[in-house]
């Protein structure tokens, strides 16, 4: 298998000194390597998504002398892929409507028990409401709905996923969680239903979520290792149980350091002072940008 890296910005704002950090990473590893650098752009959030920021994504990283195989993938081109998925997780009963909203996941969960993990990798950690109201529903036989996020049951996946030969799922690290994690990582099924919760896999507004799309992504482009912030490590833990729900392989994964301001916060789109095209009107060369993110 061809060692495969990418890098998957989304359209939503300019591209930051953080976003040419991964990039020139995951590049500067298949070049090294022999491999292949691909480009997908994620425009699951159509909302936000815009052409012109697009068109400066191209522009930032030919500037930054990367290239890549055309056609270049895009999200918003793949919605029956991530249909065909929900529809088999959903006849297998794994995933539930959700009619919370942010206000009515945060009231639930103010008082959580004594111990329990507030927040998950998409922010707090869902409480359970309307899992408890479709609890004992043969959802199966139902058609999926169309106009509700939809939510994966993380219990009965991990059971699914592990049943009782297996303790847990794992993947192998070859860069640094937050907490310096590396190498072999494994976690346990009452760690998803703890930490992770029953997360997203398809909104109202987009017909699918970062999880389902960026796994069902990764198998299509054949990645063998995925380069991405440590922002994203503990959602690596639903995304190899995604993996394993659909059969897909599991790519290594290369979580990096962030790139940070002077007072230690990490980079945001709307920080654009920190723009790469900003740094280009100013004068700054490629080799600059691998100067000011340590490269």
């Amino acid at each position: 298998m061809t060692f495969t890296t990418r890098f998957a910005p989304s359209p939503t704002g300019p591209l930051h000194l953080g976003h040419a950090y991964s990039a020139i990473v995951a590049y500067d590893m298949a070049e090294s390597e022999g491999g292949d650098f691909l480009l997908r752009i994620e425009d699951i959030d159509q909302s936000r998504s815009r052409a012109h920021w697009e068109d400066q994504i191209y522009s930032d990283l030919k500037w930054l002398g990367l290239t890549w195989p055309q056609p270049v993938m895009r999200q918003s081109e793949r919605q029956q892929t991530y249909n065909q998925a929900l529809d088999d997780l959903w006849d297998r009963g794994l995933l539930y409507p959700c009619s919370c909203n942010r206000k009515d996941i945060a009231a639930a969960a103010s008082a959580p028990q004594e111990g329990a993990a507030l927040l998950g990798p998409d922010g707090i950690i869902y409480p359970g409401t309307c899992h408890v109201r479709w609890q004992g529903t043969d959802l199966s036989k139902r058609a999926r709905p169309k106009d509700q996020p939809l939510r994966l049951d993380i219990a009965k996946a991990a059971n699914l996923v592990f049943g009782d030969t297996n303790p847990g799922g794992c993947f192998q690290e070859l860069g640094l969680g937050p907490l310096n994690e590396s190498g072999h990582i494994v976690f346990t099924p009452e760690e998803l239903r703890a930490t992770i919760g029953d997360v997203v896999l398809s909104r109202r507004d987009m017909g699918t979520s970062y999880h389902l799309s960026v796994v069902l992504d990764d198998a299509a482009q054949k990645i063998t290792r995925v380069v991405r912030g440590q922002d994203l490590f503990e959602a690596t833990r639903i995304h190899v149980v995604l993996q394993a729900l659909l059969d897909l392989p599991t790519p290594a994964y290369l979580h990096h350091r962030l790139i940070r301001d002077e007072a230690g916060k990490r980079l945001a789109k709307r920080d654009d002072a920190r723009a790469i095209a900003k740094y280009r009107a100013d004068g700054a060369s490629p080799l600059d940008i691998r100067a000011m993110v340590g490269l």
